[in-house]
């Protein structure tokens, strides 16, 4: 049986992390099973792009506080040069106008669910896994196939990053994910993940992962379960 481990080197350079995981089982991520509801997710990204707003209060986009504390977090390990974290990303799209739009039905809400709590959030297709699922310190070149990409741009020495079996899963923590465990119109068992760096925002990731399993079910069926995991919890059964 596989798990998904967050490692002791994780924990040393961030103590205070806080990791929620829904665990997404016989879901319909077609275009065709949402096709009466669409137009809900569709309304339900839209309003989260306009309330995502209250997260930019600064002059400056990264003194606002949920862009500084993960420029803060991406700066104590190895990094590919100018990444940010994912959260980072939307909300520079919704700084400049141009909002986040329509990627899939699960990926839509999952980036709504991120706009809303002002938190990162990824998912990857659990059946695309090899072996055991890893937060940890990469050793350097494990493969990874950036969404996009056409060449290989493997990880570095002690860059944080998901991995298994067979490479990275999504490099620099959760800056892009791989082509080899996206999650596509045939995913049935989804593994998705909210991220906090900050201690203050505990309740808002618990709430975020609630909401985030609720909406799943409620527009794409199936089942959905929640853990929260801290330094004391630091692994669980997929």
């Amino acid at each position: 049986m596989t798990k998904f481990m967050i490692t002791d080197d994780f924990w040393a350079l961030f103590p205070q992390a806080e990791i929620s995981v829904i665990l997404a089982k016989g879901i319909n991520n077609t275009e065709e099973y949402v096709a009466e509801v669409r137009p809900e997710i569709n309304q339900l990204l839209k309003q989260s792009n306009q309330e995502a707003n209250k997260f930019l209060t600064a002059g400056t986009f990264s003194e606002n506080k949920v862009i500084s504390v993960w420029r803060k977090a991406y700066q104590q390990f190895k990094t590919k040069k100018g990444v940010r974290c994912s959260i980072e990303a939307l909300l520079k799209r919704i700084e400049k106008g141009s909002g986040v739009s329509t990627i899939n039905p699960l990926v839509d809400i999952y980036n709504a669910v991120s706009l809303t709590y002002g938190l990162p959030c990824g998912g990857e297709d659990m059946d695309t896994f090899k072996g055991d699922l890893l937060l940890t310190q990469a050793e350097g070149g494990e493969l990874f196939l950036a969404l996009g990409d056409e060449a290989h741009d493997n990880a570095l020495p002690g860059e944080i990053l998901y991995k298994d079996d067979e490479g990275a899963v999504c490099r620099c923590w959760n800056w892009r994910d791989g082509q080899r465990t996206m999650l596509t119109k045939n995913t049935v068992n989804a593994f998705l993940i909210i991220e906090s760096v900050d201690p203050g925002k505990s309740d808002d990731l618990k709430a975020a992962a609630i909401k985030l399993a609720e909406l799943t079910t409620k527009y794409l069926g199936g089942t959905t379960e929640v853990v929260h995991l801290n330094q004391s919890n630091r692994e669980m059964t997929l």
